[in-house]
């Protein structure tokens, strides 16, 4: 490397540079403001900078490559090993540097502004259905502590609670009637809020190549296909293979191997649990549709018969787990090649998939 190199020790408002040679010898350490922080690249030839991947880095990056400057993301699970002595802003900045020498550490990709903003809808979503989630046992307690019981199921369990504040007879006190009525009403806002959020989720699916592609694999929904879409950008190929996919979202088991014995765990739970998530509600709705299936005589294709022969030797949260796992590797294949797995019937369906019936 002959021109210069810096490590960015990102903050909201302190910026810590360390500046490096073509050696990767520390010249130069800065402590810098925001705007500071601007104006140092726009005076300095820079060829190289590594951050940390963590809150605002694809921002700084994507700013960076507009100036001409190549970043590299380093995963900050990494970087903690290469800090010498006592934790601070410099030492941040120069582990940066050495472990930006490790050939072994895969920089992050740049994430672009859509795939941030999708990123920002499945947040908003997501904050929205836990607070609705809270609402309702708010409201469940409530209705226990006056002696009703409220039935099992959150849509269910609304209507019953409504029906109960419409009745004078049902033995709510009037003192706290008003209170629960704006929980009802703040619960329906959710809900229109969230079918609205997932109409613009659909719209998007239809015009993304990569959300249709995945949309057509068993378990994954709308909710599953534009997470991943926005988690890579549509592509996979730098991931070396499906397992490098799959173990991605945490999804691989965990290995504890020393010479000839080699011992493989739970799995990792390491990297994006949101996916995850989705994934493995993805695989339990996929067995839970095999069952029913085998139960009436209907036909059950070679995905869903893996899965119930997996369940049926061991039990059903590995069955989801290991389902889950080919589900990923199902993903990586599709998005490789750009070709649907075979089930377009189904693609209508779940593009127009609508959570709250009340919001249409």
């Amino acid at each position: 490397m002959n021109a210069t190199t810096v490590a960015v020790d990102l903050a909201k408002s302190v910026f810590q540079l360390a500046v490096a040679d073509g050696s990767w010898k520390v010249i130069e350490s800065h402590r810098l403001t925001r705007s500071q922080f601007e104006r140092w690249f726009q005076n300095r030839d820079v060829s190289l900078v590594i951050m940390e991947a963590c809150g605002s880095a694809h921002h700084w990056a994507r700013w960076l490559n507009r100036l001409g400057i190549e970043v590299r993301l380093l995963p900050a699970a990494y970087i903690r090993a290469y800090v010498k002595r006592n934790k601070t802003d410099a030492a941040d900045a120069c582990a940066l540097l050495e472990a930006a020498r490790c050939s072994d550490i895969v920089p992050v990709r740049v994430k672009s502004l859509e795939q941030q903003a999708l990123q920002g809808l499945h947040r908003t979503r997501s904050l929205w259905m836990s607070t609705r989630t809270s609402r309702i046992n708010a409201l469940r307690g409530f209705c226990r502590e006056f002696g009703l019981a409220v039935p099992q199921g959150a849509r269910t369990g609304v209507e019953a609670m409504s029906r109960a504040l419409a009745d004078p007879d049902s033995g709510i006190p009037l003192l706290i009637r008003r209170s629960m009525s704006l929980l009802i009403e703040e619960i329906r806002l959710l809900e229109v809020r969230v079918a609205q959020l997932e109409r613009e989720l659909s719209e998007l699916a239809k015009q993304s190549p990569a959300c249709t592609t995945l949309l057509s694999i068993p378990g994954v929904g709308l909710l599953t296909a534009t997470a991943m879409v926005a988690a890579t950008g549509g592509s996979v190929s730098h991931f070396k293979d499906a397992r490098h996919f799959a173990s991605w979202f945490g999804l691989t088991p965990r290995e504890f191997s020393s010479g000839s014995t080699r011992t493989l765990g739970r799995i990792s739970k390491r990297g994006d649990r949101y996916l995850r998530m989705l994934l493995t509600h993805g695989a339990r709705s996929v067995l839970r549709a095999a069952s029913v299936a085998r139960e009436v005589g209907r036909s059950v294709d070679g995905l869903r018969t893996w899965a119930m022969a997996v369940q049926g030797r061991t039990n059903h949260n590995k069955a989801a787990c290991a389902l889950a796992n080919k589900m990923a590797r199902i993903c990586y294949a599709t998005l490789r090649d750009a070709t649907p797995y075979g089930e377009p019937a189904r693609l209508a369906k779940k593009i127009q998939r609508e959570s709250f019936a009340l919001a249409t």
